[in-house]
């Protein structure tokens, strides 16, 4: 599902016009986006938490070459999906 589709659902639950709907989801993403920022961890109830890490620096091999290459420190953005999720998941995975 694409964001354009996304909005269209949303504004057809909501029964919001498509520019509120905009709206409610531009400062919803620009919140998660400030608080990633400021390191800090987003737990959607229901749904799953986003965290900051830092991923260590790390030695990786290329393929092609056989060169070895050091790959610098990163911060990257981990999603952990709620147990409500994991449940439907899991249903979805035994059929």
């Amino acid at each position: 599902m694409d964001h354009k589709v996304f909005l269209t659902q949303l504004q057809t639950r909501l029964g919001k016009d498509k520019e509120e709907v905009e709206d409610y989801m531009s400062a919803f993403l620009q919140i998660m986006k400030e608080r990633c920022a400021q390191m800090d961890s987003v737990a959607i109830q229901g749904f799953g938490s986003f965290e900051p890490r830092k991923k260590l620096e790390r030695v990786v091999v290329n393929p092609a070459t056989g060169k070895r290459m050091l790959v610098p420190p990163k911060m990257i953005l981990s999603f952990k999906p709620g147990s409500a999720i994991k449940m439907k998941l899991k249903k979805l995975s035994a059929r």
